[in-house]
């Protein structure tokens, strides 16, 4: 049974593990570089077995430009490993980051994804991109997948938080 896989957050250990889940996904998920995943070690939560990684996902806090209380949560780098998709794993892993989110006071969170069904049943609405250009200006411009942040595949989906 998955009694044994344990959330938590993750270490510098856990690096390289992360950079291949990551990588098993080139269409889904913007890969990171090691470097990348060591600067923000301290965002990235873990699902694992001992020592393997069976899932990730990272968190960063995207500004609200004159409302400090208004900021965003955006999820990223959500993965999990084929071999144990399916087995309530992901949920288990975002409903810890949102936990551990709440301690920040968001107002909400925001993920682009290609599993608008996963996200939606842990609450997240689709919104349209219009509705989230301070993460269109901060990152999605910089993306070199696609030509145009609002003809990439990816939807969006955002949850309140209060």
């Amino acid at each position: 049974m998955d009694e044994d896989i344990v959330i938590r957050r993750a270490t510098l250990q856990d690096v390289l593990a992360i950079h291949r889940l990551i990588q098993s996904y080139p269409h889904e998920l913007i890969l990171r570089p090691v470097n990348n995943i060591v600067e923000n070690i301290d965002r990235f939560t873990v699902a694992a077995r001992g020592r393997e990684i069976l899932a990730c996902a990272c968190w960063q806090i995207l500004p609200e430009i004159g409302c400090p209380e208004g900021a965003t949560v955006e999820l990223q780098s959500v993965a999990v490993s084929q071999a144990y998709r399916g087995r309530g794993i992901g949920s288990r892993l975002i409903r810890f980051v949102l936990q551990r989110m709440d301690g920040f006071k968001p107002a909400q969170a925001l993920v682009l994804t290609f599993e608008p069904e996963f996200f939606g049943r842990l609450g997240f609405r689709r919104v349209e991109k219009t509705q989230i250009i301070h993460k269109i200006y901060r990152g999605c411009v910089y993306c070199t997948k696609h030509a145009n942040p609002f003809t990439c595949p990816e939807i969006a989906m955002m949850l309140q938080l209060r």
